[in-house]
């Protein structure tokens, strides 16, 4: 049986290895992916009129409608309601149908930033294009977090899925890593020891073995979410339906528009917004909405509740939210952290865990680390496959060349 689990993580692991370095490396880097962006990108989160010109900034809904007039083309599809003191609004927008061709437009952008003093258009970009320049850096490495860039194909979102597989991949083989981490009960201890003074391959092992028992809980929570991020609703809402009731989801109860064939809201965002507003008001709730989106695939609008600069949701299940009807502006659901089943709750907290930022700013630190130290265990994974498979390449060569004297292989190509 052990020999079975041996091979099994040995495969399983060598299929995520590299899939599971670069999510690490890149997941230790975006968990500061605004304040790196912002450093990077000032033409972008900076406004130019500054934060002590006099004068009161334009609504949101008025900067929303400048950036449509200024390229018809597109339709805002994110839109802040506040700004951080001396930042843009930076909004993020989706092209529009051409009437001519049936097709999407290419603006070639999908993200605006504006002074929200003066409605000025201070930059757009293409979030998520790849490339290696300041302006791209940060979107680049976010979305090769996810989905490795891996075009879409036969209507699948392939990047995603497939990172999504590498997750319950990652899951299984977690479970078949501990397993094997303890050979013996009288050998428990070897699993939790380091053997700095020796070095070279034997710490390697160590580093490997060893390091993965120490914070395999977190490694768990890790891989589990990583599921819930890519595979929310192939995956991740089946399995915990089966244990408890889920609220429905306007994403889940609706039939997804054709790309070509957007639903054209009959409710403007204003409208969604004091919607939204008032049943926030009849809650009894103080923190204010903080963004509006509209997805044109399922004619919903959704809005968040939270203060400038903490839509991420720092600390805690996350912000509150409303989905309002496009069409007749009924509430079409809400998320409300820390209400409803047990099933929500755990839902709820599948991005806070992910991202770290359930534990606020000491979480995100602990994410950074966790993200270097999946890197080191996928290289030390490869090492101890390498040098092992040299191991048996030369006891083969042995074997044939000179069969008598083949002995046993040095302890270090062993398990210990």
């Amino acid at each position: 049986m052990r020999l079975f689990l041996v091979l099994l993580h040995r495969w399983l692991g060598l299929f995520i290895a590299v899939f599971l370095l670069i999510a690490g490396l890149t997941g230790a880097v975006i968990s500061w992916d605004h304040e790196l962006d912002e450093w990077l990108n000032p033409q972008l989160f900076k406004a130019r009129s500054g934060s002590e010109e006099a004068g009161e900034s334009l609504s949101p809904v008025a900067l929303a409608a400048r950036a449509e007039a200024a390229d018809p083309r597109v339709r805002v599809t994110y839109l802040p309601l506040a700004a951080e003191p001396g930042h843009t609004v930076v909004l993020f927008v989706q092209p529009r149908i051409d009437p001519a061709t049936g097709e999407a437009f290419e603006p070639g952008y999908n993200q605006v930033a504006l002074d929200p003093m003066t409605g000025e258009i201070q930059g757009r970009r293409l979030w998520g294009e790849i490339g290696f320049n300041r302006e791209n850096l940060l979107p680049f490495l976010y979305k090769l977090h996810y989905s490795l860039h891996i075009p879409d194909g036969w209507g699948l979102e392939l990047g995603i899925l497939l990172m999504g597989i590498v997750g319950i991949i990652w899951v299984l083989d977690s479970f078949i890593a501990l397993w094997i981490a303890f050979p013996s009960a009288g050998a428990w201890r070897k699993s939790f020891a380091f053997r700095w003074r020796q070095g070279g391959y034997k710490l390697n092992f160590d580093l490997h073995r060893s390091g993965g028992v120490w914070v395999w809980g977190l490694l768990f929570i890790m891989a589990v979410t990583s599921v819930s991020m890519n595979l929310e609703f192939q995956v991740m809402r089946p399995v915990v339906s089966v244990f408890s009731d889920l609220s429905p989801s306007p994403f889940e109860t609706r039939t997804a528009s054709p790309p070509n064939q957007p639903v054209e809201p009959r409710i403007d965002r204003a409208r969604a917004l004091e919607i939204a507003q008032t049943e926030a008001d009849r809650r009894g709730w103080t923190v204010p909405a903080g963004g509006i989106f509209y997805s044109p695939a399922y004619g919903v609008y959704g809005v968040g509740f939270f203060t400038p600069g903490n839509d991420h949701g720092d600390g805690g299940l996350g912000n509150p939210r409303f989905y309002v009807d496009g069409m007749d502006g009924s509430l079409a659901g809400a998320e409300v952290p820390g209400s409803g089943s047990f099933g929500d709750i755990f839902m709820q907290a599948q991005f806070p865990l992910h991202s770290g930022r359930i534990l606020g700013l000491p979480g995100r630190i602990l994410i950074s680390v966790m993200g270097l130290v999946v890197a080191m265990l996928s290289v030390t994974g490869i090492v101890i496959w390498v040098r092992k498979r040299r191991a048996r390449l030369v006891a083969g060569v042995r074997k044939q060349n000179a069969p008598a004297a083949t002995g046993p292989l040095p302890a270090e190509f062993g398990d210990r």
